[in-house]
């Protein structure tokens, strides 16, 4: 209902979180604490400045760093079809502007899994066929652990306001000792064991 306390403070707290700039803040861990408690995912506060309405930056790098919406870290994209690690809610590619699904070849799909042009017609071979579906895998769970040997999975999230909207960006973790871009793992942010290798991004498409 629009005037329930706990929907209000739920929605105060998710714009409070994604504006936050301390990723170990207190506000993190307050934060983390209220959406277990209503049931919403865990999310943590991040290390970087950032500028909310901010284009999208991409995973260029500027120097060694790496940035979306004007928060910046040191760890690479994991490996996928586009330049852009975007994901869907359950780790599989994205286009970076259309938001439309992908497969492994980077080709827009239909529901049904089929390559679609951009206005959503299906891609056709030389001899008038449609083009045969491809597989979609996940970029975590799929992409950097076959790519790289890993024993990988989305463990830690963090949140922030860009375009009106609040994005998600998650940590891949793994039992490397090593980052995507070779330097050391990230610690503190996984499960026990285990190091930031790489990330990916999602829109949650919630006002903030």
């Amino acid at each position: 209902m629009p005037n329930d306390p706990l929907n209000t403070a739920g929605s105060r707290l998710t714009h409070n979180i994604a504006a936050s700039t301390t990723r170990k803040s207190f506000l993190g861990r307050v934060g983390a604490f209220a959406f277990a408690a209503i049931g919403l995912p865990l999310v943590a506060a991040s290390t970087a400045q950032t500028t909310e309405g901010a284009a999208i930056v991409g995973t260029n790098p500027v120097g060694s760093w790496f940035g979306f919406c004007g928060h910046y870290w040191t760890t690479g994209a994991c490996p996928g079809p586009s330049t852009a690690p975007r994901v869907d809610a359950n780790g599989y590619p994205l286009d970076a502007v259309s938001g439309m699904p992908i497969d492994n070849n980077g080709h827009p799909v239909n529901a049904l899994g089929q390559p679609v042009d951009a206005h959503g017609n299906t891609l056709m071979t030389p001899d008038g066929q449609p083009l045969p579906a491809a597989p979609r895998t996940r970029l975590c769970e799929g992409w950097a652990v076959s790519r790289y040997g890993l024993n990988a999975a989305v463990q830690g999230s963090w949140y922030r306001c860009c375009d009106g909207t609040v994005r998600r960006l998650s940590d891949c973790c793994s039992t490397s000792s090593r980052r995507i871009n070779g330097d050391a793992g990230l610690e503190g942010y996984c499960q026990p064991g285990r190091t930031v290798f790489c990330f990916v991004y999602s829109e949650t498409g919630v006002p903030c």
